[in-house]
């Protein structure tokens, strides 16, 4: 996409370049990263873009969330813009003033004659959040589609739903981006709230609890904080695996986890991964983790793709026939959240071109998406590819040495398989020396959760991508 491409189609009024160049960058973002964590810290992010489209600065509310965004979004952020832009960007980061801060998207603040746009992609308050709680009201069972990847996980969350503090708590739900593990979290509480109104529920993700701990820490307010953490009758957390290497926050919640359970209240947790799969988190609190029940969400199977795409077209106000559906699910294979794109693209490009959804408007919608998975990017290219990458030789990717500095590329070269590919995690495993399926599963999970957290592994994924999909 160049430059010029961020022009406004005509008629559309508010819509300038650089909020074009933004908003690419935001809808890029939105499809990489965790649905909580880009809610959490990308979101609430405005930016100012310059006339000609050199410079961006982007506003951050407070001086925390500026130096988080600074370590673990920047590089990533400037990457994006400079490929969306195809030159050179100056990149800034600024707390922002009042003023700055624009609630509601594409509502930006600007005038013609003003020196450059301000931006916004949504507030915290978005998507029927309730600011008490956190609790986004619309994503209940009732929205949620079931099929057998989640049949037992939502079975679990709706019997704690209706009786909290009895069996499975702690209650652990696993599984990969993108998967409705955060859906779940909702529902159960707002399914609580239903059927008990007065309850104390609050729903966090890992990072904000994280935050919450610093603060209490530089501000010397740990009773304010033990207070709120302790006295909840129903806590649900998202994407504990940020806990990783964070000494006092682990203290933390080991102790709010304890005063939790003394009491009868109940935990909900989400990971990338199951409990015994954490890295650099305490066994001690790794064993709570485990003591309550631990269930998967998987993959969506072809039926239940198909359903979440019919649904959420009806959210959208918009009928997607049956076939198209079919078409859609069966190149869409990954995840919800790459259905939501997918399912984005071709309403836009519906509604843009006043023409009805069909298979070939879908098919041009997704053309990009098509003509990357047309090309049969290989297991052994890929292979091929990572080993060169980090000067290991191709028949380390079959062996069983199990050094670092071969077991990484080979944990990546796993991960690549899977996003790149249609073969399943059996064939993936044959294809690398006949390792089995869990072992592939593993890996995908640990490089997909490593990916959203290490910018320096996001961008060497980045460059492999690039080059296996030339």
């Amino acid at each position: 996409m160049t430059a010029r491409e961020f022009e406004s189609p005509s008629g559309s009024a508010g819509y300038g370049p650089g909020q074009g160049l933004w908003q690419a960058c935001i809808d890029q973002l939105a499809q990489e990263l965790p649905e909580q964590q880009f809610n959490t810290w990308i979101r609430p992010l405005s930016a100012r873009v310059s006339n000609d489209l050199s410079r961006v600065t982007i506003f951050v509310g407070n001086r925390f969330k500026l130096d988080w965004i600074r370590a673990q979004y920047s590089a990533r952020i400037a990457s994006l813009l400079e490929k969306l832009y195809g030159q050179t960007i100056t990149l800034e980061l600024a707390l922002a003033p009042r003023e700055a801060l624009v609630k509601t998207f594409p509502a930006f603040q600007s005038s013609g004659s003003s020196p450059a746009e301000e931006i916004s992609v949504g507030g915290d308050d978005s998507g029927g959040e309730n600011a008490r709680n956190r609790l986004n009201t619309s994503l209940t069972f009732d929205t949620l589609v079931e099929g057998t990847a989640n049949r037992m996980a939502r079975a679990a969350a709706m019997h704690v739903s209706t009786m909290p503090g009895h069996l499975y708590n702690p209650l652990f739900i696993y599984g990969g981006v993108g998967l409705g593990k955060t859906h779940l979290m909702h529902a159960v509480g707002n399914r609580l709230l239903a059927d008990k109104p007065g309850s104390k529920v609050l729903y966090i993700h890992a990072e904000q609890f994280v935050s919450d701990v610093v603060k209490a820490y530089q501000r010397k307010t740990f009773d304010e904080f033990k207070e709120r953490y302790h006295s909840l009758d129903l806590l649900l957390i998202d994407d504990v695996q940020f806990f990783a290497n964070k000494e006092r926050t682990q203290e933390e919640f080991f102790n709010a986890f304890e005063a939790l359970l003394a009491k009868k209240s109940h935990i909900v947790m989400t990971s990338d991964t199951y409990p015994k799969g954490l890295t650099d988190i305490h066994e001690r609190l790794v064993s709570r983790f485990d003591s309550g029940l631990t269930v998967a969400i998987e993959p969506p199977e072809l039926e239940m793709r198909v359903a979440i795409l019919i649904n959420k077209a009806r959210l959208e106000n918009a009928e997607m026939p049956e076939e198209v559906a079919f078409f859609v699910a069966k190149n869409v294979r990954s995840n919800v959240r790459e259905l939501e794109g997918a399912l984005r693209k071709i309403l836009a490009y519906s509604r843009f071109n006043q023409k009805e959804i069909s298979i070939a408007l879908a098919r041009e919608a997704l053309r990009d998406l098509l003509s990357i998975q047309n090309r049969q990017i290989s297991v052994e290219n890929i292979q091929k590819t990572v080993a060169d990458y980090y000067k290991i030789k191709v028949a380390d990717m079959y062996s069983k040495k199990r050094p670092a500095s071969i077991a990484r590329p080979r944990q990546i070269a796993m991960y690549l398989a899977k996003e790149l590919t249609q073969k399943s995690l059996p064939e993936i495993g044959e294809l690398f020396g006949g390792r089995d399926h869990t072992t592939v599963l593993h890996a995908v999970r640990k490089i997909g959760g490593e990916r959203q957290q290490m910018t320096e592994l996001n961008q060497q994924l980045h460059v492999l991508e690039q080059t296996l999909k030339g």
